[in-house]
């Protein structure tokens, strides 16, 4: 499958530059630049396509609102890639609660900027880079003040057994050899809990972890699960 993506940035030699790299795969087909954010909208509305690679800080409108309004118009059909040039831009945090896939440095590598616009476009969140585990700490960390909009209720044990996996960092793959199930039912339980805590990606799931307490920011242990979990039906 040939991934459509679009190329946000003002300035025209870094987004000129990008276009030429992504230009060079076979899988990947830039069909849209844009130097502004209303531009991006306008080119992704156009366009239609599998992935907007966009600048976090760009005249007329910025990144992040190019993003709501890109992925609320596609429905979530178009992923949303954030490039900015600072590694703790306070942007990046209300672009992943915007619903971005994830965020890329704009001094990563070649083969960086690759793989996360595959990552990103498959639907999946980019959160292996250290920058990001940061950012999401910090996230929570702002946030730990206000309660929670959700909770777990409603959850089976096991749903947010995978949502401390996921927050970890498991791949579906990693989770079912933890759990020792199939690949297919990590993916039932992930889709349940998706659609239970209504979230878009993985990005959401590991913001809703961190401010649900489930994990602790700066620390690759977990807490333990709520005891309140073990009252919900545990068939799932």
């Amino acid at each position: 499958m040939v991934i459509k993506a679009i190329v946000a940035d003002d300035q025209s030699v870094v987004r000129t530059g990008f276009v030429n790299l992504l230009s060079t795969q076979h899988d990947i087909r830039v069909v849209g630049e844009a130097e502004d954010g209303v531009q991006a909208v306008r080119v992704a509305a156009e366009q239609r396509p599998d992935l907007a690679l966009l600048d976090i800080r760009m005249p007329h409108k910025n990144g992040i609102e190019a993003a709501r309004e890109i992925l609320a118009a596609s429905e979530g059909a178009t992923k949303v890639l954030i490039l900015t040039t600072f590694d703790l831009d306070e942007y990046v945090y209300d672009a992943l609660a915007a619903g971005a896939g994830g965020f890329l440095l704009k001094d990563a590598t070649f083969p960086e900027l690759l793989h996360a616009v595959r990552v990103v476009a498959r639907g999946d969140a980019l959160l292996a880079p250290e920058i990001t585990k940061r950012l999401i700490a910090e996230f929570a960390r702002q946030r730990a003040s206000a309660a929670p909009a959700r909770t777990l209720e409603g959850l089976t044990a096991r749903e947010a057994e995978v949502l401390v996996l996921i927050a970890r960092g498991l791949s579906n793959a990693e989770i079912a050899g933890r759990l020792t199930i199939s690949d297919h039912t990590v993916k039932t339980h992930i889709n349940r809990l998706f659609a239970k805590m209504r979230l878009r990606d993985r990005a959401q799931a590991v913001i809703l972890a961190y401010e649900l307490g489930l994990v602790r920011a700066g620390s690759s242990a977990t807490t333990a699960v709520p005891q309140q979990v073990d009252r919900f039906d545990d068939r799932a």
